[in-house]
């Protein structure tokens, strides 16, 4: 590359500028004007940053007023904040001409020859209140006139600043030889040398590794087991009396029909995709609020949980369902109703933590899009991309210039997640407008209600403009004043008022609002950071994909963001991971071992499948299926596989602790969901009804935890007996039936939860109101629903574990019942309340059991 001349190279320039802040005479290197600065390349090498091609040459006339008049200034009373040396405030560098023309976070410091479109002219006049600059005292007239003749002669500016180019050293080709980044293909099922026992495809190949391990499989599981087990892994709840009496009568003449038909059943069911709608919610991360310093709540967010179920009841297929909370807003619709559910899918995108009191604009940005690319990435592919963003990928050869180009197209798209700016929350958005009025809205207010709040409004914004006059003259006068509190807070005040108002129509009627996101008017073209710091940018880049899942270059078109382009990539059938990593979550819910036990993670530094053929048959037999979620379940419940006991044999264990070969069915602890819904169940309280909304939603925009949040409609405790998918989902502050049972940190893509038996959960499960509830009403149902003794305690077991009770158990029940009575001194005055309260007690003995909180 030949060398360029530029007016000042980069040592002049550091140079000055510390002569300039030790307020000395500034005394150019010798030929500063004239020296060359010949440009190298390496893995990280430095380049200048030179004014572009068709910027007119500076006047030497030009350049002495700069170096007299204007750099001192800057240096003496803006470097401090607004330097690389020191600090950048606001994202504004106005220690060189590119900093000061690209300006910070509110736009360009300046626009040569335009005073009115230059913010440094605005800002050192005091013109605007939210930019006065310098913020303690204000330029003498004189200075202010020598910035004015500056900017309308051109603002000539010498100043060139460091430029970094950040290289890599991964081989993309030799990373594209790793088995999770080439396309599966699909095997043929191996030779079995028991051929009588597969009873799949999918058998053939467990059964060929258990025989090459010197393993057998272990024998079917009893019927009763294997329906709790069917129920519970595909709808969350237990099944009925009634079903388990349906079961039992059809195995007699046919068994294999009887469970295909039980299958079917639950595959139809709404509770289905309540149950692996919840799967998905743990991968989305989904909460009502935004959690972290600020934890502001998203009274919208229950619509994306809505979709989500809605979606797996349809068996929506899974590259439309990834299509749509990637891009829904670009994809093309034929109805408003279309439109609608795909501006709330893209709230995959919205729901996200978020640090609202971030100063910096673009660093929030930053931050949103890491989040978004965090999430997106090991959701659908299972990499850690995001790790790339301060370096290159430690393990995957991932380079930081594709996380940044990636990056760029999240950068494109705006967010649109709600919440209120107010103290503490500066990051506030709008929402979407749906164009489908809700039939039955969640709130509505009265025209009077309406009115009195728009006078409410007026009244404070008045206060405030006074206020704000009030606050300028003690600041000019250098009077100490409590004007500014008063001021944050009635804009806060006023802020609140005003997303209350806009919630409703001119009837009082609230709108239908969704958390999303769409394309920025402009693309943003990312620019690489150093180490990931704002302060510190490198090259710029094109929007992209990580090349080492990608057979050719990417070209994205220049006017939209890029995103409709990403959502056809990840759902693309060319895509080596999107079915690999959705059927091995799949197979994870139903085996309780996933065959890639790092389910977030694909890459080098994950797990290596156990089934590799395995694995790769079954995701190509899910895209050649249309990507249906059902049938894939469907496929894998009716394998021979799935249908093992769990008993324990010894020298499987020695050989295979974990259960990797698949030799039994793992048993597996029910999740906190479930357990919650298994109570109310057999206590006959459950209301199986999708309730409107969120109880979080009711609540408006508020801080959880706050002063309004404690108690009344967004209480996290709330005595109420639906499912409990629809619990409210506040970070950091999940009900205590939730909480205390290892569910997914929504703060977090959640593959698969933690499994944990500490003590808080043996405490909650023997005195916590809600479960002594259940245990009582549990029991008045047996009382009312069986005559005798020992045919309610036969209904205890068979509501609670799915079979009813062996001779002993009755036997043992029965004595309890009589040590009870007789301990407690029942007699012909209190025989009833006495019998109540031991039938009480035993049932919470049997909710709190091992065999009711398991699955064998």
């Amino acid at each position: 590359m030949p060398a360029r001349v530029v007016p000042i190279n980069p040592s002049a320039h550091r140079l000055i500028n510390k002569q300039l802040k030790a307020r000395l005479p500034i005394t150019p290197p010798p030929n500063a004007m004239k020296l060359p600065c010949v440009i190298t390349l390496s893995a990280m090498a430095t380049l200048l940053s030179l004014p572009a091609a068709d910027d007119p040459q500076p006047s030497a006339e030009g350049l002495k007023f700069f170096e007299s008049k204007i750099r001192p200034v800057l240096a003496q009373n803006c470097y401090k904040c607004h330097s690389a040396d020191e600090k950048i405030k606001g994202g504004l560098n106005l220690d060189s001409r590119a900093g000061i023309r690209h300006g910070g976070d509110s736009g360009p410091a300046i626009t040569p020859g335009d005073l009115g479109s230059s913010l440094l002219w605005t800002a050192i006049n005091w013109g605007d209140k939210d930019y006065e600059m310098p913020p303690k005292k204000k330029l003498p007239a004189s200075i202010i006139a020598d910035f004015r003749t500056w900017i309308e002669m051109g603002a000539p500016d010498p100043r060139v600043a460091e430029k970094i180019v950040v290289k890599t050293e991964i081989d993309i080709d030799e990373g594209k030889k790793f088995w999770s980044f080439q396309k599966p293909l699909k095997a043929q099922p191996p030779v079995v040398s028991n051929q009588g026992w597969p009873a799949s495809a999918v058998d053939h190949f467990v059964l060929a590794k258990l025989e090459a391990n010197d393993l057998k499989p272990a024998a079917d599981a009893q019927p009763g087991t294997l329906l709790r087990r069917l129920y519970f892994d595909l709808a969350g709840i237990p099944p009925s009396t009634g079903d388990i009496e349906r079961y039992a009568e059809a195995w007699k003449s046919d068994p294999a029909g009887a469970y295909r038909s039980e299958v079917d059943h639950l595959l139809s069911s709404k509770h289905f995709g309540e149950r692996w709608g919840r799967h998905w919610l743990d991968v989305a991360r989904y909460a009502e609020s935004t959690g972290k310093e600020v934890n502001m709540s998203f009274p919208h967010a229950w619509r994306y949980r809505d979709y989500v179920i809605d979606s797996f009841n349809k068996d929506k297929p899974y590259d439309e369902f990834i299509r749509e909370q990637i891009a829904g807003d670009l994809l093309p619709i034929k109805s408003d109703a279309d439109w609608q559910e795909n501006l709330i899918a893209t709230g995959f995108l919205a729901i996200g933590p978020k640090g609202l009191n971030e100063r910096s604009p673009r660093q929030f940005a930053l931050d949103l899009a890491d989040e978004q690319i965090d999430t997106t990435t090991q959701a659908i592919l299972g990499l850690t991309v995001s790790c790339a963003r301060c370096h290159d990928h430690k393990f995957d050869p991932i380079p930081t210039a594709d996380y940044y180009s990636l990056a760029g197209i999240f950068l494109s798209t705006k967010t649109y997640f709600g919440t209120v700016n107010a103290i503490q929350n500066r990051r506030g958005t709008k929402l979407l407008e749906l164009p489908v009025p809700d039939s039955n809205p969640i709130s509505s207010v009265s025209t009077r209600e309406i009115s009195i709040l728009k006078q409410r409004i007026s009244d404070s914004e008045k206060r405030f403009n006074d206020l704000q006059v009030v606050a300028a003259q003690d600041r000019l006068a250098g009077r100490s004043s409590n004007a500014g509190q008063q001021l944050q807070r009635l804009r806060s005040t006023t802020s609140q008022m005003n997303a209350r108002l806009k919630g409703f129509d001119e009837n009082g009627v609230a709108k239908s609002f969704a958390m999303g996101v769409q394309d920025q008017s402009v693309p943003v073209e990312p620019t690489v950071l150093v180490r990931g710091e704002l302060e510190r940018p490198a090259q710029k880049v094109a929007r992209g994909f990580p090349q080492v899942l990608c057979n050719e270059p990417v070209k994205l078109p220049a006017n939209s963001s890029g995103r409709l382009e990403l959502a056809g990539w990840l759902a693309s059938r060319d895509n080596p991971l999107t079915a690999r990593v959705m059927v091995n979550r799949v197979w994870g819910h139903l085996f309780a071992n996933s065959l890639v036990t790092s389910q977030n993670n694909f890459g080098t530094s994950g797990q290596a499948p156990s089934h590799p053929e395995l694995l790769d048959y079954l995701a190509v037999n899910f895209m050649e299926g249309g990507w249906s979620l059902k049938s894939l379940v469907r496929e894998l419940v009716l394998t021979r596989s799935y249908r093992m006991s769990a008993d324990f044999n010894r020298t499987a264990f020695e050989k295979d602790p974990d259960n990797s070969l698949q030799w039994r069915h793992s048993p597996k602890k029910i999740d906190a969901e479930a357990l919650r819904d298994a109570m109310l169940f057999a206590s006959g309280n459950l209301d199986i009804t999708r309730p409107l909304g969120s109880e979080i939603a009711v609540g408006g925009d508020i801080r959880v935890g706050g002063p309004r949040s404690p108690r009344g409609a967004t209480s996290r405790d709330r005595a109420t007996n639906y499912r409990s998918v629809y619990l409210p989902a506040a970070r950091d502050n999940l009900p205590a039936a939730l909480a205390l049972f290892d569910p997914a940190d929504p703060n977090l893509v959640t593959g698969k939860r933690e499994q944990t038996n500490v003590p808080d959960q043996a405490l909650y499960l023997m005195n916590n109101p809600f479960v002594l509830q259940q245990a009582e009403a549990m029991a008045k149902r047996l009382l009312s629903e069986a005559d005798t003794p020992r045919e309610q305690f036969s209904k205890a077991f068979l509501l609670c574990y799915g079979r009813p009770a062996n001779k002993e158990e009755v036997e043992a029940s029965l004595a309890f019942l009589q040590r009870f009575q007789i301990t407690a001194g029942a007699d012909s005055r209190n025989r009833n309340e006495i019998r109540s309260l031991a039938f009480a007690t035993f049932c919470q003995s049997l909710l709190i059991s091992a065999e009711f909180r398991y699955l064998n």
